[in-house]
C-alpha cells in the first residue's frame, strides 16, 4: 500500500466505523507486539496547550541529543505532521510502510470478529510502529480527545504525565463542568507516575490532586506566580521561571525566551521545563540546553508569525478565544489590528465573534469558509460580524482568495488569522503554494 492509498483508506474510516472501547485498541497493539513498551513515554493531556507542551518537550529532548518521537494531532496539511522524529516529519514512505503492517493486523482482527479500529486508533497504532522502527528513546505522546477513554491511555508505564490547561470544550463527550472534564483528563494518571499540571484553576487543580493522591503519584503544580515577564516583542516573550519542589526539581531565576507572542505559552513552556526536571532530576540535561530547546521550538498555528505582521492562531474554543483576545489586546496598544476568520458549525461562532468584537477593534475583517459537512457560509459569518463591528467586513468563500484579500486590505495593521485549526491548515497549504508570500 503506497502513501496515497494509505491516506485514502484512513480518510474513509469515519464512514464505516465508530470510536471503540479500549479493549479493541489493546488487541490491535497486542498483535503489533506492544511497541510502546520499548520507549520512555511522556503522556500529555488537557484542553488547551497540550500540543505546544509536546512540541516544547520534543525540542528540548532533541537538543539534548535524545532520539525523540512526537505524536500529536490534528495535522494541518499533511498527515505525516502527526509523526515526528527529532522534530522532522516522517517520510511518506515510512508512514505507508508502517500503515501497511497495521492494515494487515486489522484485516486479521476483522476475520476474528473484532470491530474495525477508528480513525485515531489507526493513526496511533501506525505511530507506535514508526517510532519502534526508528528506535526512539523518548516518545512525547499527545492524547486525542479526553484522556480516560483515549486510545493513547493504553500506555501502561509512562515516565511522566502532564495535564495542561483545562476548560470547557467537547462537552458533549467529556462533561459540562471543568471538574468533570478534569476528571476525564486525569484518567491518564498511572500508579506512582509523576504528574505535572497547570494548577492555576482551583476547580481542575483539586480534581487532579485528588486523582494523583489516589494513584500515589507525586504531583507538581505550575502556579502563575512562578513566571515573571521581563520583555516582549511581536514574536517572543522573555520571562523568569522560579519554582522549587525539592533540591533537585527546581528552577532558580532561570531566564527563558518563548518564541511566541501569546502569554499562555509561558504556562506551556513552564510545564515542559518542570516535566524535564521531573524526568531528569540529576540534570543530565542542563538548564541552558533546556532553555535553548524552548527558544528554538517551532509549533504550527499557535500564535505563529508566518510573515512579517501576519500571525496564524488556531484558537477555536472559549478558552482559546480568551487567550487570543489577551494577546491581540496587548498588540493593539501599539498597532492596528485586522482579522481573517472562519469557524465550523458546531462551534459557538456567534459568541466567539461577539467576544472578539467587544474586546478588539479591528480596522478590517475578512471572513471565509471551510468546506465540508461542517461548513458555515462566509456570508453568514460576515453578517454576524456586521452586527458587532463597524469595521469593513468582506466575505470570500475561497480561502486563498480570502487570504489575498486580507493581505491587500490590512495596510499597516497586524493581520491575525484565527477561528479554527482547519482554517490554519488551509492557509498553510496556500503559503506553501505561493512562494511570493515568503
Amino acid at each position: 500500500m503506497n502513501y496515497t492509498e494509505a491516506v485514502n483508506y484512513i480518510e474513509e474510516v469515519p464512514k464505516f466505523t465508530k470510536k471503540n472501547g479500549p479493549e479493541n485498541t489493546k488487541e490491535l497493539i497486542r498483535r503489533l507486539g506492544h511497541p510502546e513498551r520499548l520507549m520512555k513515554i511522556i503522556h500529555v493531556a488537557g484542553t488547551n496547550g497540550k500540543g505546544s507542551v509536546c512540541a516544547f518537550l520534543s525540542s528540548i529532548l532533541t537538543h539534548a541529543g535524545k532520539r525523540t518521537g512526537l505524536f500529536t494531532s490534528p495535522h494541518l496539511v499533511d498527515i505525516t505532521e502527526r509523526f515526528q522524529i527529532n522534530q522532522e516529519n516522517v517520510s511518506h514512505e515510512v508512514f505507508a510502510d508502517a500503515f501497511t503492517r497495521v492494515k494487515q493486523e486489522v484485516d486479521a482482527m476483522l476475520q476474528d470478529g473484532y470491530a474495525h479500529p477508528a480513525y485515531f486508533e489507526l493513526l496511533f497504532a501506525t505511530g507506535l510502529l514508526i517510532f519502534e522502527e526508528a528506535k526512539v528513546e523518548y516518545l512525547v505522546l499527545e492524547t486525542g480527545l479526553g484522556g480516560r477513554l483515549d486510545a493513547t491511555n493504553l500506555v501502561e508505564h509512562p515516565i511522566a504525565c502532564v495535564l495542561t490547561t483545562i476548560s470547557l470544550d467537547h462537552m458533549e463527550y467529556l462533561g459540562d463542568t471543568v471538574a468533570q472534564i478534569a476528571a476525564e483528563k486525569a484518567g491518564i494518571i498511572k500508579e506512582g507516575v509523576p504528574v505535572i499540571y497547570d494548577g492555576r484553576n482551583p476547580e481542575s487543580a483539586g480534581v487532579i490532586r485528588s486523582f494523583a493522591e489516589k494513584m500515589h503519584a507525586p504531583s507538581f503544580a505550575y502556579e502563575g506566580a512562578m513566571s515573571q515577564i521581563t520583555g516582549k516583542t511581536d514574536k517572543s516573550i522573555d520571562f523568569i521561571l522560579n519554582c522549587r519542589y525539592d533540591d533537585k526539581i527546581r528552577y532558580d531565576s532561570t531566564e527563558v525566551t518563548v518564541p511566541y507572542l501569546a502569554e499562555y505559552q509561558l504556562v506551556n513552556s513552564s510545564l515542559a521545563l518542570i516535566a524535564l526536571r521531573v524526568i531528569d532530576p540529576e540534570r543530565t540535561i542542563s538548564d541552558d540546553l533546556a532553555v535553548k530547546g524552548i527558544r528554538d521550538t517551532r509549533w504550527q498555528g499557535r500564535m505563529e508569525t508566518v510573515l512579517p505582521g501576519v500571525v496564524f492562531d488556531g484558537a477555536h474554543n472559549a478558552d482559546g478565544i480568551r487567550e487570543f483576545i489577551r494577546t491581540v489586546q496587548s498588540i493593539s496598544e501599539t498597532r492596528e489590528i485586522s482579522l481573517l476568520f472562519s469557524a465550523v458549525v458546531e462551534k459557538e461562532y456567534e459568541k466567539m465573534i461577539r467576544t472578539i468584537c467587544e474586546s478588539v477593534k479591528p480596522v478590517h475583517v475578512t471572513v471565509t469558509q471551510i468546506e465540508g459537512a461542517r461548513v458555515v457560509p462566509a456570508e453568514e459569518l460576515a453578517e454576524v460580524f456586521r452586527r458587532y463591528t463597524d469595521a469593513p467586513v468582506v466575505a470570500k468563500a475561497d480561502v486563498e482568495e480570502s487570504f489575498d484579500t486580507a493581505l491587500k486590505n490590512r495596510g499597516d495593521s497586524m493581520l491575525f488569522c484565527a477561528g479554527s485549526l482547519y482554517l490554519i491548515g488551509e492557509l498553510k497549504a496556500v503559503l506553501r503554494k505561493k512562494e511570493n508570500y515568503i
